[in-house]
């Protein structure tokens, strides 16, 4: 992969959300003091009659897109993944959820991505606190080009929709022509001796396991799941049954995210050895984020050797 010309999906974000609003005049911004990491900065520059600066409020700042989008606008509130959905939860779920409003919430800084920012910024429990409220799109774009097409899906979406962007840069993986449909997974490379399955900034780490699992003449499925919820389990399961071995890699807590909803598949429709690459039950510290990755075991090493213990079997 190269990391030399990644560039991180919260850039991403805010620059299609200025094409969108060109499109889309019902389309209004909220944010939570922090436009400028967030990038929505270059929104309100662009339609300051329809940005909304809420302050360090998240959870107000729930209730006002909740209003907005009873009266036909399509609200994007944005700040840290943090705060999006711990601070915010019982709005998100209450007022947003449960009324099934369109409301987006889009919120940077997720995983470990904010290395250097430590463990108050770093948002390792949102994909599972998010999955668990009926309802709610889930969606984590891989890369930059990735992440403008999923937000602009998401913007036509009708209904509450969780993105969560990188603060870090990530590869370009993607090219600016391929389509994207929320639920439903992209397969980027294919192999029949294990499944790489992936999800946001990992996706770049299961192409690089893949690269040296092929030196060791081991061939790899590597599967984006984009779209956590709702999930592809069709190509979840086909690539299990061809391969026999699943590998899950998410920047997250492994309980609640994409490898308890990967395992929850299989264990209902087709059983196979699963080793879920993730951190395990522990909080992250301050530190360059590839670093991060290798200390607990996230890294494209921890994959390969997750996937050789499957094959050793």
């Amino acid at each position: 992969m190269k990391w030399a010309e990644a560039i991180p999906t919260r850039f991403a974000y805010g620059e299609e959300l200025v094409a969108l609003g060109h499109e889309l005049p019902n389309l209004v911004v909220l944010e939570a003091d922090i436009s400028k990491s967030t990038q929505t900065y270059r929104f309100a520059k662009a339609f300051p009659e329809r940005f909304f600066q809420m302050g360090v409020a998240e959870s107000n700042m729930m209730l006002v897109a909740a209003g907005l989008a009873t009266t036909g606008k399509i609200p994007f509130a944005s700040t840290y993944a943090v705060f999006g959905t711990m601070r915010a939860c019982e709005q998100v779920r209450t007022f947003i959820a449960h009324t099934h409003l369109n409301v987006k919430i889009a919120c940077s800084h997720g995983g470990v991505t904010p290395g250097n920012d430590g463990v108050t910024h770093q948002a390792t429990e949102d994909l599972g606190i998010m999955r668990t409220i009926p309802g709610i799109t889930i969606i984590v774009p891989a890369d930059y080009h990735a992440t403008r097409k999923l937000v602009r899906a998401a913007a036509h979406h009708v209904g509450p929709v969780y993105l969560r962007f990188t603060r870090d840069p990530v590869p370009v993986i993607y090219r600016e022509e391929d389509e994207f449909t929320i639920g439903k997974g992209k397969q980027l490379r294919s192999g029949s001796d294990v499944s790489l399955i992936a999800i946001g900034d990992m996706v770049a780490i299961a192409l690089e396991a893949h690269e040296q699992l092929a030196q060791r003449g081991i061939q790899a499925d590597v599967i984006d799941i984009h779209t956590l919820k709702p999930l592809d389990r069709e190509i979840i399961v086909a690539s299990a049954r061809k391969t026999r071995r699943v590998v899950t890699l998410e920047d997250h807590q492994i309980h609640g995210g994409l490898g308890s909803a990967v395992a929850e598949v299989l264990g209902e429709e087709c059983p196979t050895p699963l080793r879920r690459i993730g951190l395990r039950d522990t909080f992250a510290e301050s530190g360059e984020y590839r670093l991060l990755l290798r200390k607990y075991g996230m890294d494209a090493d921890a994959v390969v050797a997750a996937a050789m213990e499957l094959l050793q079997r």
